[in-house]
């Protein structure tokens, strides 16, 4: 599997206005169809170790589990039909990252306690599987229509569920970074996994709450609407826009764009394929 001129990646993090660094973490394959970011959290510099342990254990693990055995392939242990391979390897990998980040912090006072947000999204076969832990974000912008694909695992997000507060009241709300599942804080963690269709012209948008705090969804949609075919560009300007109004917090984008099919290569020749990769 090669997507590089399949997908376009771009990303871009920045510290923020506030914070002295950052704990964000991006890491991409295009090759692989991989996004992967982490918002880390912690005292000291424990959230930055935390954040990038994860983004540099998923993506190591998962570039040889995708060289071992394509994503697209049926995977009849999960027990629901038509579901592929893709999903367990981002369900393995990441329980891999998060026994990394919980032994790490057990066994160094230093790193007591942290832990991260995730999101990841995995290319293949004309789909993207993502995971996703806390309240990091992926969005998808296609033919004019912006919407958030993740539902944010935080209080706030249990409220609004509820009927405790209406979204608007979210907007100004104080619990906004109160996440309730993140990576490495627990022995083990269930990771949310989703599969979708994409379309050429799609648009994804993975970012910290850095950037969904700071700038409003109509801005963002905005931005990616105009700016749309200057991936770079796009993501400066959404990280700049993030800085103007407070960059209260670190603010880390990545944008994925499906420049084209790309179905997956089956049978003799897919695995003839696979092989020189």
């Amino acid at each position: 599997m090669n997507l590089a001129d399949a997908i376009e990646i771009v990303g871009h993090s920045d510290p923020g206005m506030v914070r002295s660094h950052n704990e964000d973490s991006i890491a991409n394959d295009a090759r692989n169809g991989l996004a992967i970011l982490a918002d880390g959290m912690g005292g000291y510099n424990a959230g930055e170790v935390a954040s990038g342990m994860a983004t540099t254990v998923l993506m190591t693990e998962l570039q040889a589990a995708i060289g071992q055995r394509a994503p697209f392939e049926p995977d009849p242990e999960s027990g629901a039909e038509l579901r592929t391979h893709a999903a367990r390897m981002l369900r393995e990998q990441i329980a891999k990252a998060n026994h990394s980040i919980f032994s790490a912090a057990q066994s160094q006072p230093q790193y007591s306690g942290m832990g991260t947000t995730l999101v990841v999204a995995l290319f293949y076969d004309n789909k993207v599987t993502v995971a996703h832990i806390g309240d990091s974000r992926l969005y998808r912008q296609r033919a004019g229509e912006f919407a958030q694909i993740t539902r944010d695992h935080s209080l706030l997000q249990e409220q609004i569920d509820s009927g405790m507060i209406t979204p608007e009241e979210a907007k100004h709300s104080q619990n906004k970074n109160l996440v309730t599942r993140a990576l490495g804080i627990d022995p083990t963690v269930e990771a949310e996994i989703h599969d979708y269709e994409t379309r050429p012209g799609d648009i994804y948008l993975l970012c910290s709450d850095g950037l969904s705090d700071m700038v409003p969804d109509e801005e963002i949609a905005l931005t990616l609407e105009t700016l749309g075919g200057n991936l770079n560009l796009a993501a400066q300007q959404l990280v700049q826009m993030a800085n103007d109004n407070g960059g209260r917090d670190n603010v880390s984008v990545l944008l994925v764009k499906v420049l084209r099919e790309y179905p997956a290569a089956r049978g003799l020749f897919g695995r003839f394929l696979r092989w020189f990769k």
